[in-house]
């Protein structure tokens, strides 16, 4: 499939399906606290976007998937289910929304801590919210994907800590997911070199112990293989002709 280059009408819906996924993300926050369970936060989401947004929440049945947003905590890399599952103090989660509004996607994930979490918990977070922003900064055209890919992972290496490499980032409008993947790992000088008009999204997992990681019987959740807690955090990114836009952020929040 080829990458497909927005026109400015249709960065414009990206914009705005970019926007209200960021909103969901504020409006839930209040919410991440101790005794709710992940499917309270997937309803006060859904009916949210349903309801004030008057839009639609992307994961629900794409593929089979069951919920409207995606809940992972603790050593859940990505895709977790949304169930009956209380937060405690001390949890971590990662809450994943994507919108859809008038057929165009929004795409943005970040984690939140649930009352107060370990050292190592916070320092998870803080290695993988680096990650993104240094993939995020080295956008411009002309630049190649293996080398966002390679200085994210260089950085979390160098932490000691890993990058997932089963699941990546992707080209994004219309479709969910659309060309090209974004890796978070890779060799400089590698993969497509960027062009004006691309949307994609960057979201790097990092893990606090390896690499490695299984799906879980229910064909979605994706955890950890020696159960080291992992953070990912997820932005939707416009290539402009001199650098980016970050399209899932609210005006006055950084990246």
């Amino acid at each position: 499939m080829a990458i497909h280059i927005k026109t400015p009408e249709e960065t414009d819906k990206m914009r705005i399906a970019g926007h209200l996924a960021a909103e969901v993300l504020e409006m839930i926050a209040p919410y991440v606290k101790p005794g709710i369970t992940t499917n309270e936060l997937d309803q006060i989401c859904h009916d949210y976007i349903i309801t004030v947004q008057q839009a639609i929440p992307a994961p629900l049945n794409y593929h089979g998937f069951p919920k409207s947003i995606c809940t992972s905590v603790n050593h859940q890399v990505c895709h977790g289910i949304p169930g009956k599952r209380a937060l405690k103090p001390g949890d971590i989660i990662n809450i994943d929304i994507t919108v859809i509004k008038d057929g165009f996607h929004g795409d943005t994930s970040k984690m939140f801590m649930v009352g107060e979490t370990s050292v190592i918990a916070k320092r998870i977070i803080r290695i993988s919210h680096e990650c993104l922003r240094i993939g995020i900064k080295m956008v411009k055209p002309g630049i190649h994907l293996g080398d966002i890919g390679y200085a994210i992972q260089r950085h979390a290496e160098s932490c000691n800590t890993s990058i997932v490499r089963e699941y990546c980032g992707h080209g994004i409008g219309l479709e969910f997911h659309e060309e090209p993947q974004v890796l978070h790992y890779g060799k400089p000088g590698t993969g497509i070199a960027l062009e004006p008009g691309m949307i994609f999204t960057i979201e790097p997992m990092v893990n606090a112990g390896k690499r490695h990681v299984k799906v879980l019987p229910d064909q979605w959740t994706v955890i950890t293989k020696d159960r080291s807690l992992s953070a990912q955090w997820e932005h939707t990114i416009l290539v402009t002709d001199d650098g980016y836009e970050v399209l899932t952020q609210l005006p006055g929040h950084g990246i």
